[in-house]
């Protein structure tokens, strides 16, 4: 089977692809490589020593792997012409689409971010929807989305796989009794951040594609991503995946067990008790091969999964990892506008049906990620480990009160950053 990564240089997509190469697949890799470029702009290399694309291509296709992984450098927002022909040329069985700036708190930090933010997820879903029904193939399309699309809000129900089925009475049906219709609505939250609210966008496209056009399309609801190795990226160093640890990108859990290695307080949001469905980034891909594998029918509607493994509450993570390294956790101001008290249940039985089989958050994988931050920890920049993006102006002014040198000048980031798409594009 063909398959087209897009966003296949990220930390996501890296080690999806070459989950996939091992796997057999014949992998093509689609990237700009934008998610460099905001390195260079928020001074926050990866913590682990991230090679080249090319570097990496060079040691998996020419040393390590049985099946080779093309690249082709493409932006998906701004070269429809070009992606439309790259697919009318490779013809993939299947596209996955991983090209959407991921970071919640990045999609904050100035109105320049949320515009690039909404310009590039939209315009990169749209393009490549356009371009399957332009070319005529039958491509499945698989979006990596986000459980942040139901919001992160108390419930009464367990979260439900991608819809709501709501059941009408129809009244008599001539025999005296009810007749009862059940009706399907996609289940949409209250968005937590500009990069939330392109998720939501998206899915809203999909159903439309999908019903207009009768695309097949898969919609992963991915919950937060831990960790950083999987048995490829384990090979060679040289193969070794994202470590982001910086306020912006730096996922809690990862952030936490850095933190601790380095010495300095675990920092928790608020009271803490905000509640995140997590996988591991070796599950991610295990995931994507399952929806591969697994793939709607031409009359079915959009095939909505959600991509998680377990459910906490952040401080509870906090209180584990404390616990493990007998580091202290300090309560700093909350960046972001959310529910600060939160608890539900996630239903995530469709993968486990196909055969996931999850890796659970535990001793040995904090070990793992430790082992990681102990060999880079000379790496990491001090200065960033604190949030430098917040939701609103009496929210930047809080995060600065308390850490001075947390948060810089926004109209400096603005500023910054519109050179850099300038350089991008």
């Amino acid at each position: 089977m063909k398959v087209l990564i897009c966003g296949g240089d990220g930390y996501c997509g890296w080690p999806t692809s070459l989950y996939l190469a091992d796997r057999d697949f014949e992998v093509v890799m689609l990237d700009n490589l934008s998610r460099r470029k905001i390195d260079v702009e928020l001074g926050a290399n990866s913590l682990s020593p991230i090679q080249s694309v090319e570097k990496r291509l060079d040691v998996w296709n020419n040393q390590l792997g049985q099946n080779p992984i093309r690249f082709i450098n493409l932006d998906l927002a701004l070269e429809p012409d070009r992606l439309l022909n790259i697919i009318a040329e490779e013809k993939p069985d299947a596209i996955l689409h991983y090209a959407e700036q991921r970071a919640a708190p990045y999609s904050m930090k100035s109105p320049a971010h949320k515009r690039y933010t909404l310009n590039n997820n939209l315009m990169s879903t749209l393009n490549l929807l356009e371009a399957i029904v332009e070319t005529g193939q039958d491509i499945h399309f698989i979006h990596l989305g986000s459980m942040g699309v139901y919001g992160y809000f108390s419930r009464d129900a367990m979260v439900p796989e991608g819809y709501l089925e709501v059941e009408k009475s129809k009244g008599s049906n001539g025999s005296g009794q009810s007749e009862d219709k059940k009706t399907r609505y996609l289940c949409q939250g209250l968005p937590a951040s500009i990069y939330h609210a392109t998720k939501m966008q998206d899915a809203i496209l999909f159903q439309f594609y999908n019903a207009n056009n009768g695309l097949r399309i898969t919609d992963l609801h991915q919950g937060v991503v831990w960790g950083t190795h999987t048995e490829q990226t384990r090979r060679d160093e040289r193969l070794i995946n994202r470590f982001d640890y910086d306020g912006d990108y730096g996922t809690f859990i990862n952030r936490f067990l850095m933190q601790s290695v380095i010495g300095h307080p675990i920092t928790l949001y608020g009271k803490g008790g905000q509640c995140r469905p997590i996988i591991h980034i070796q599950d991610s891909a295990r995931c994507l091969e399952l929806a591969l594998d697994n793939p709607p029918k031409k009359s079915d509607g959009v095939h909505i999964y959600n991509q998680c493994t377990e459910v906490f509450q952040i401080r509870d993570i906090a209180s584990l990892v404390a616990k493990k390294t007998n580091n202290e956790i300090k309560h700093v101001p909350n960046p972001r506008v959310e529910n600060e008290e939160v608890k539900y249940e996630v239903d995530n039985t469709t993968f486990l049906s196909l055969g996931l089989k999850p890796t659970l958050f535990g001793d040995n994988l904090m070990d793992e990620v430790m082992e990681v931050v102990q060999k880079y920890e000379h790496r990491c920049n001090h200065d960033l480990i604190m949030p430098r993006s917040a939701w609103r102006k009496d929210k930047r002014e809080a995060v600065q009160s308390a850490e001075p040198n947390a948060a810089k000048k926004p109209s400096l980031e603005k500023d910054l950053h519109e050179a850099l798409l300038g350089a991008m594009h």
